[in-house]
């Protein structure tokens, strides 16, 4: 029984790491686009991007799922999704990525903002561009600012998830109650909590690495 759950487990934890690394590979670009938004000097723009990213903040992440996954085909009539393991799982990416977007554009803001507009004004007064200030001077220091509330945001991430069970998007937490449901096994929900923690662990171990990397900037 224990490897017929360890079997199970691993194969909601592949679908767990696909959602993780999925979620990363959009949402980090897209929440740097979204944080140029936020920071333009074209108002709607601005009022727009921050009023999006209000909402979405304000409002559960399970709530977004629920509506991405479900509205459009009671809008529209037919579901995009095609209503399939690999629907569920587009679908839970795209709610994941939007909703992480706005975290992340959040956290851009603040490590380009925190950056001394003095550096920026001497990368100009040497003759650089926009887009040579930004990659040779605010990029690397904003890095450095960024990290600690970046691994919480990836950390929390690992954990949320789980939430993608509510589409019945077979992950690690969905195949650890499974057994609850069918076989009235409980224990196979702390063994998917040992999954989890090492998952953590091992990024825990990851950002702690890049933060000392880091310290250069000191």
């Amino acid at each position: 029984m224990f490897w017929t759950v360890t079997q199970s487990l691993l194969g909601g934890l592949t679908t767990t790491i696909e959602i993780f690394l999925f979620t990363l590979i959009f949402s980090l670009p897209l929440g740097l686009i979204f944080a140029f938004a936020s920071m333009s000097k074209w108002k709607p723009l601005k009022w727009l991007m921050d009023v999006i990213v209000w909402v979405v903040r304000g409002t559960p992440l399970m709530l977004q799922l629920i509506i991405i996954f479900y509205g459009p085909g009671l809008w529209l009539g037919h579901n995009i999704w095609n209503g399939g393991e690999a629907g569920r799982l587009t679908a839970t990416i795209v709610a994941f990525s939007f909703n992480y977007a706005c975290y992340f554009s959040v956290i851009f803001r603040g490590g380009i903002e925190s950056v001394p507009a003095g550096q920026r004004e001497a990368g100009e007064v040497l003759g650089m561009t926009r887009s040579q200030i930004f990659f040779k001077v605010t990029l690397l220091q904003m890095i450095k600012r960024i990290v600690p509330p970046m691994s919480n945001e990836i950390i929390t991430l690992v954990k949320d998830t789980s939430l993608a069970r509510i589409i019945a998007a077979y992950e690690l937490t969905f195949a650890g109650f499974s057994f609850m449901k069918s076989d009235g096994l409980t224990w196979p929900l702390f063994y998917t909590g040992v999954f989890y923690l090492l998952f953590v662990g091992i990024l825990t171990l990851l950002f702690g690495y890049i933060e000392k990397k880091l310290d250069y900037f000191r």
